[in-house]
């Protein structure tokens, strides 16, 4: 099920509201494109600031628009593990693949918390499950260790490594079996991450090119290493510069406003992207062919 690219989907917005055609329009160019799944209501799909009913109704028209043609997998993370509860139990029963649990953020939870908390979600709903540790944005990190011990657990089935340590990543290589999903949450270390046992990205930058970056995993996977890294290293500059000129979601949401394919809207607190950033991701997006007519003015 965790191999190749799955983009983790912008929630467009238009005049306050969720954009839905414009998110229809997003799914049906990355299937048409070549990924291999999406993730909806992620971090990049702004979902602490997506009502519940937002939450729910993003993940069911994902769903139905995706028509099980790729691999979905929900974002039903939350710092209470009841409402993680509520929101993975609504992802299967609409129909969503997976889903995908952030570590609760802001209350820091000891590992054996951790460990309580995913242990509650997977025995509520019985259904594939990915981990999803991200310190910088959670204030906490997910042990190798816990990693492991949570592995044991069948109905938890990945993790979504975005902690940046290579070292704790090849930890919980070692620790898990071989199919506990190692999957990248960082399109730059996306490399090193297959060359340690991962086998698959969730990814922001494959909103741009799906097709390249599932070519990248796939490749590696079948043992072409060096058309990989040829893949890896041409979209290098590209990613670095979309994803450090703001704090994610916004590089990627100006990119494809850039585009013209959705508007450049947000919910506070996060605001537009400056002068400067919006002009080095034009460059980026000019310099790698992928800037539309419109989006040169």
């Amino acid at each position: 099920m965790f191999r190749g690219a799955f983009t983790a989907l912008v929630t467009p917005f238009k005049n306050g509201q969720v954009d839905y055609s414009a998110l229809e329009a997003l799914i049906e160019s990355q299937i048409s494109r070549g990924i291999d799944g999406l993730v909806p209501c992620g971090t990049t799909g702004e979902s602490p600031t997506l009502t519940e009913k937002e939450h729910d109704d993003v993940i069911a028209f994902t769903v139905k628009a995706v028509k099980k043609r790729v691999t979905v997998i929900a974002g039903t993370g939350s710092n209470s593990t009841d409402e993680a509860i509520r929101y993975t139990r609504h992802a299967k029963e609409v129909g969503a693949d997976a889903a995908l649990l952030a570590c609760p953020y802001y209350n820091k939870p000891s590992q054996r918390g951790l460990i309580a908390h995913y242990s509650a979600v997977a025995q509520a709903v019985p259904m594939p499950l990915v981990l999803y540790n991200v310190p910088g944005r959670t204030g906490v990190n997910l042990n190798a260790e816990t990693v492991a011990e949570l592995s044991r657990n069948p109905h938890i089935v990945g993790v979504k490594e975005a902690s940046g340590n290579l070292e704790q990543m090849i930890r919980i290589r070692a620790l898990c079996d071989p199919d506990f999903a190692l999957i990248s949450g960082d399109d730059t270390l996306t490399l090193p991450i297959l060359s340690i046992g991962g086998t698959a990205v969730i990814s922001v930058t494959s909103h741009l090119v799906p097709g390249e970056t599932s070519r990248q995993v796939h490749s590696y996977l079948d043992g072409k290493t060096d058309e990989s890294k040829e893949l890896f290293f041409k979209t290098y500059d590209l990613v670095k510069t979309v994803m450090g000129a703001e704090v994610n979601p916004v590089g990627i949401k100006t990119a494809l406003a850039l585009r013209g394919e959705i508007a450049e809207e947000y919910r506070l607190p996060l605001v537009a992207a400056s002068a400067e950033s919006k002009d080095a991701i034009r460059k980026a997006l000019d310099k790698a062919g992928l800037l539309t007519p419109a989006g040169r003015r």
